[in-house]
């Protein structure tokens, strides 16, 4: 298996012999308008051309669909016969966007040999949860490649939890920005919550990615590592990747 971080939420996953886009987000550096008054978003510039994000891409997942996470570059630049999963409720804006080959994952699903499980999430708490509307995350499974367990747009509760013990995965992608609307009170998960996971799963290799990206964002990968160290979390059991990144396992 090989994780590729394109920036923020967008990954490209090479996994049972398959090439998989999650959330793509392709816009140009300052594309939009800023969340919290700080800066223009994305922040940052992808790594490479969009061109070669989606080159050889055979399906995509779309968890939600915040524009951090499926927006107009994407929705322009993707071929609109790839097959592209997402959660119930998504699949009519996603359909209206061109896209022909829609598939809605209400719980699981084999694909080419690969099992796709979708989880719940909670985006923020209280009143910004409500706000945030549905998310997924899903487990993808496959013979001789390691259990991962992508969260997704969560913070971390009971329910993340429970997909930890129950599929031990070996690898856990979590979104770790600490983002914050006015509330001061995280959307996704913080340093705090990120270093629950990693002792939850201290046998799990967990990925840390969705930061730097949007001025929303809290914390930094510079803030995390260091929380990360001075809680006794190597850098060996969680990886902080930089934007374009390739990890193997």
């Amino acid at each position: 298996m090989k994780l590729q971080l394109i920036r923020s939420a967008t990954l490209k996953l090479n996994y049972g012999g398959r090439a998989i886009l999650i959330d793509p987000c392709l816009a140009a550096k300052h594309a939009y308008d800023p969340l919290v008054g700080k800066s223009r978003n994305p922040m940052v510039d992808l790594p490479c051309k969009p061109e070669e994000v989606i080159d050889g891409v055979e399906m995509v997942i779309v968890s939600h669909l915040h524009r951090d996470h499926f927006e107009q570059a994407a929705w322009e630049l993707l071929p609109k016969d790839l097959p592209l999963y997402c959660q119930p409720g998504n699949e009519a804006f996603i359909g209206d966007k061109g896209f022909t080959d829609v598939r809605i994952l209400y719980d699981r699903e084999d694909w080419n040999g690969i099992r796709l499980i979708r989880t719940t999430g909670q985006h923020g708490s209280g009143i910004w949860a409500e706000k945030m509307g549905q998310v997924s995350g899903f487990v993808f499974q496959a013979n001789g490649e390691p259990t991962v367990y992508w969260c997704g747009d969560t913070i971390w509760y009971d329910e993340v939890e429970k997909v930890v013990r129950d599929y031990q995965p070996d690898v856990i992608i979590t979104h770790s920005c600490g983002a914050e609307f006015e509330s001061k009170s995280p959307i996704v998960m913080d340093a705090e919550q990120t270093i629950a996971v990693c002792r939850t799963a201290p046998n799990a290799v967990v990925v840390a990615v969705h930061m730097e990206a949007y001025d929303h964002s809290t914390v930094t990968r510079a803030d995390l590592r260091a929380f990360a160290t001075a809680q006794g979390i190597t850098a060996e059991q969680l990886r902080i990747p930089d934007d374009g990144e390739t990890l193997s396992f």
